[in-house]
């Protein structure tokens, strides 16, 4: 019905509500709460922001007893949209916040390396690293923080590294 992106706004809503409200998953999943309850609150809690495909997907969920199944969908919903747009997903973990320019500078050289046009990057802070930075793409872990910095470095120290090579 050429309503994808129309589609895709309404689930990245209905992702966002199920990671800020643990709840609400914690409802979906409850044996003890009857589908008609369950389907009453979500439309409380959509009130009419959805377009009426995402809206009739939904009761239909409801319908077959799969409402507690809404998170997996929403998250290969939005797995099979990146594949279809093509558009590849890093997640960068820096121990301070990112600034504009710096972030800017992350997605151009991520883009230049791997030969890419779209790349989503979603970025958290981590202060247990330190320093530097921890970047995951595809499968991919590029690890320059100063926390394995400093476990080689103990590492190093525990097998006696530099004894060795002095003998």
């Amino acid at each position: 019905k050429n309503k994808l992106e129309e589609v895709y706004t309404d689930i990245k809503y209905l992702q966002d509500i199920c990671k800020s409200n643990p709840d609400f998953v914690a409802l979906l999943n409850s044996p003890i709460i009857s589908e008609q309850k369950k389907n009453t609150i979500i439309d409380a809690v959509t009130q009419n922001r959805l377009s009426p495909i995402t809206a009739s997907f939904i009761r239909l969920l409801g319908v077959k007893n799969r409402e507690s199944n809404l998170p997996e969908v929403i998250t290969a919903f939005v797995d099979q949209y990146y594949i279809v747009k093509k558009i590849h997903r890093a997640k960068l973990t820096t121990a301070v916040p990112l600034s504009d320019e710096l972030r800017a500078s992350f997605v151009n050289k991520i883009k230049t390396a791997n030969n890419i046009d779209n790349l989503d990057l979603e970025t958290s802070v981590n202060d247990n690293i330190i320093g530097g930075f921890v970047l995951e793409m595809e499968g991919k872990l590029v690890d320059a923080s100063v926390i394995r910095d400093l476990k080689d470095a103990h590492k190093q120290f525990q097998n006696n590294d530099y004894i060795h090579k002095l003998r």
